[in-house]
């Protein structure tokens, strides 16, 4: 198992590519600490893990606020006894997030505060736990956006990923010989609730698809499969990178259309 005896934490484990990512982990042989805000989604992914075999522990904790994110990587070394992987993958993508001219500063301050502080504050705790016991691997949940504009304008959601993506090569550089490596995962569009309530309206979805050369959404387990690499030992040799996982977007100037 490629993440065996591993203790693996989790934010925004209670749903969507977080829960995918945490039964993967768990079934990899990580004990899992899933970390979210919604308690009843949280606690069914660690049913879900347990009923499986597998051990996980469930954390309350708003990302956005550091005295949370504390208590979060204080509560899984106290559980498990250490912190091999921090799994920063909690954010949000707003609906009234749009052009920089009409994004209200709620929508900022809400977005930055979950997306870049609780990518921060998760560091700010996780890597001294981590340096405790010998390193670990960070993986921080950028986004293809933060490599270039998006086709449906979302100013702060991409300002706040191209801030991640900055952090996490400042972060690996920092704490490389320290055991710590930080690498940014950027995912495209991926089939998930939330991005569905985005895309209900069919010609914002139809903007979407014609830009992604693969010509459908990613899957959950496609994206939390790239995780689970910078993860696992495997990837060893990475820090300071980034892995897109976008279906050819990055890729393409212009996509054909069928």
């Amino acid at each position: 198992m490629r993440l065996d005896g591993k203790i693996a934490l989790i934010t925004g484990g209670g749903s969507g590519m977080g829960r995918v990512a945490s039964e993967l982990f768990a079934t990899e042989g990580a004990s899992v600490v899933v970390v979210d805000v919604d308690d009843e989604a949280g606690r069914q992914t660690v049913a879900g893990i347990e009923a499986a075999g597998g051990r996980a522990i469930y954390v309350h904790a708003d990302v956005s606020r550091e005295d949370d994110a504390r208590r979060m990587i204080e509560e899984a070394v106290g559980a498990f006894g250490r912190l091999d992987v921090l799994y920063n993958n909690a954010g949000v993508m707003l609906a009234d997030d749009g052009s920089v001219d009409a994004t209200s500063e709620e929508v900022w301050d809400r977005t930055l505060a979950i997306n870049v502080k609780g990518v921060a504050h998760g560091c700010k705790y996780g890597i001294p736990a981590m340096i405790a016991t010998g390193g670990g691997s960070i993986i921080n949940v950028a986004s293809f956006v933060a490599w270039m504009g998006a086709a449906t304008s979302q100013t702060a959601y991409t300002a706040s990923k191209g801030a991640v993506l900055a952090m996490t090569r400042e972060i690996a550089v920092e704490y490389a010989r320290k055991g710590i490596r930080c690498n940014a995962l950027c995912p495209g569009p991926i089939d998930t609730p939330l991005l569905a309530e985005l895309l209900a309206d069919p010609a914002q979805r139809e903007r979407r698809f014609v830009h992604i050369p693969m010509g459908r959404l990613g899957r959950p387990e496609e994206l939390a499969r790239a995780a689970l690499f910078l993860a696992s030992d495997e990837s060893s040799f990475m820090t300071g990178a980034s892995l897109i996982v976008d279906g050819g977007i990055t890729a393409a100037y212009v996509t054909p259309v069928d």
